[in-house]
C-alpha cells in the first residue's frame, strides 16, 4: 500500500516545525539569562577555590605589614647611575648648503 503526501499533511508538518522553532526561541530568551548566571556563579566558585587561598594569604600579609593610610614604595629607584665617559665626545656642527 503506497501512501501519498497530502497538502494538509505538509502544512501540518511545516506548522509543527515553526511552532517548535518559535517556542524554543521564546523559552531560550526566558531561560538563557538564568542559565548564564548559574554558569558564571559556578565558574566563580571554581576559580575562587583554585586561587582563593593564594589571594587570601597575600591580602593578609599586606594588611599585617602596613597600617592604614601609610605610603608604601615597593621598588626603590636605582641610585648609582653613572654616565659612561667612553661613549665619545660632543661635536658641534654646521649645515653646509
Amino acid at each position: 500500500m503506497i501512501q501519498e503526501a497530502s497538502v494538509m499533511g505538509l502544512l501540518k508538518t511545516v506548522l509543527i516545525i515553526l511552532l517548535v522553532y518559535f517556542g524554543f526561541k521564546i523559552l531560550a530568551r526566558l531561560f538563557a539569562p538564568l542559565l548564564l548566571r548559574f554558569v558564571a556563579k559556578k565558574a566563580e566558585q571554581k576559580f575562587g577555590q583554585q586561587f582563593g587561598g593564594f589571594q587570601n594569604q597575600t591580602n593578609q600579609r599586606q594588611q599585617q605589614k602596613h597600617k592604614e593610610g601609610e605610603t608604601v614604595i615597593d621598588k626603590m629607584p636605582n641610585q648609582n647611575r653613572s654616565s659612561n665617559s667612553k661613549v665619545g665626545e660632543y661635536v658641534d656642527y654646521e649645515e653646509i648648503d
